[in-house]
């Protein structure tokens, strides 16, 4: 069996084997973001089809504007609490860890329980138009400018949520400051306009997304698993790139490292690609370069280039998203020798839920 396959110890958490599941938006809770039956049912799926660790989709953390989709599940509650229990011990029961992904949604923000604001570190309208997958406004709001004090309350609510996630009985957490949500907005130069000390300079950028690491760190302990997801692209700007290059994001890790982050997941359009405006690494490179610091890889990650990508990044976890989406056991398909699906993006029409995806599914059982 290759090494990929083997047991694995990851932070403070062992590990069936070195591949995760990416998390992947799928709008499918209640109407007020309590998980339901269907998201066990989904969640179960990919822990019996072999992942050795699941990443859920971006869980909001307020009741003020951290929602940014219709139907996305929150962590704020006690209902939120027990349904995320239930899919916890569901997955448990199969045998796989899972950490939920906490997220604040900023500017990208398309329907929300409990307001009708956008806030951000400006106010910056995201560029593009927003995601038809997610929902059907047809044009994003320009957000209002975040006060100091909305600023520490999204990092309580960050910390609250990583309380309630400890209580739910997930093994982790990943903080998402990717894709162009909002600690990633702070870490933007085209979302971060701010004259204050949350703005201008890389070190200013960077203050709310220490600020959380170290406020969630305090609340659950030290022994439970953290991290931060990383990229340089938004949802919205799939070109933008940090304009300190190669060294700054080589500081953003490692200030996320001395926050008390025991982990980083990159998102690369390809785990390979040059994203930086100097230098020739990814992102994934920068990050196994710095000491003290585990790392999960993501981008393009598929069933012929697995094997070589965990041999360039030894004991990084390996996220699939695409290929599990089309094959919720990617994991056993590989062991077994069977053929692995491409994805149809069919069956993300005409909304990324997963009623959509089961219904594309017994279609083409039919």
């Amino acid at each position: 069996m290759s090494d990929v396959m083997q047991e694995t110890r990851f932070t403070n958490l062992t590990v069936a084997n070195r591949f995760a599941l990416a998390p992947m938006t799928r709008t499918s809770a209640e109407a007020d973001g309590t998980p339901n039956q269907l998201m066990a049912d989904h969640y179960e799926a990919y822990a019996k089809g072999g992942f050795g660790l699941l990443i859920t989709e971006g869980t909001y953390t307020d009741d003020g504007a951290s929602q940014g989709y219709a139907n996305q599940p929150g962590l704020i509650n006690d209902a939120h609490i027990d349904g995320w229990r239930t899919i916890v011990d569901r997955v448990h029961a199969a045998g796989s860890k899972v950490i939920v992904q906490l997220m604040h949604a900023g500017a990208q923000f398309q329907a929300n329980h409990y307001t009708d604001q956008a806030i951000a570190p400006s106010a910056v309208q995201p560029k593009g138009e927003p995601l038809g997958f997610y929902g059907d406004q047809t044009e994003w709001q320009t957000p209002k400018t975040m006060t100091e004090a909305d600023i520490k309350a999204a990092v309580e609510g960050f910390a609250q949520s990583a309380r309630n996630a400890k209580a739910a009985g997930f093994d982790g957490i990943e903080l998402h400051g990717a894709n162009g949500y909002l600690l990633n907005q702070f870490l933007s130069t085209h979302f971060n306009r701010r004259e204050d000390s949350y703005g201008g300079s890389l070190e200013n950028r960077l203050r709310i997304v220490v600020d959380t690491i170290k406020a969630v760190r305090a609340a659950v302990g030290d022994d439970f698993a953290l991290g931060i997801r990383l990229s340089q692209v938004a949802v919205t700007d799939p070109d933008y790139q940090l304009p300190e290059g190669e060294a700054g994001f080589r500081q953003i890790i490692e200030a996320v490292r001395d926050a008390g982050a025991d982990f980083v997941h990159t998102t690369d359009g390809d785990v390979h690609c040059a994203p930086f405006v100097d230098g020739d690494k990814s992102l994934a490179d920068v990050v196994a370069a710095v000491d003290g610091i585990e790392l999960i890889i993501n981008g393009g990650i598929d069933e012929i280039n697995h094997q070589d990508r965990a041999a360039a990044y030894p004991g990084s976890l390996l996220a699939v998203g695409k290929k599990a989406l089309a094959n919720p056991d990617f994991v056993q398909r590989l062991k077994d020798g069977k053929e692995i699906d491409d994805i149809d993006f069919a069956m993300l029409q005409p909304k990324a839920t997963i009623e959509n995806e089961l219904e594309w599914r017994r279609k083409q059982a039919a």
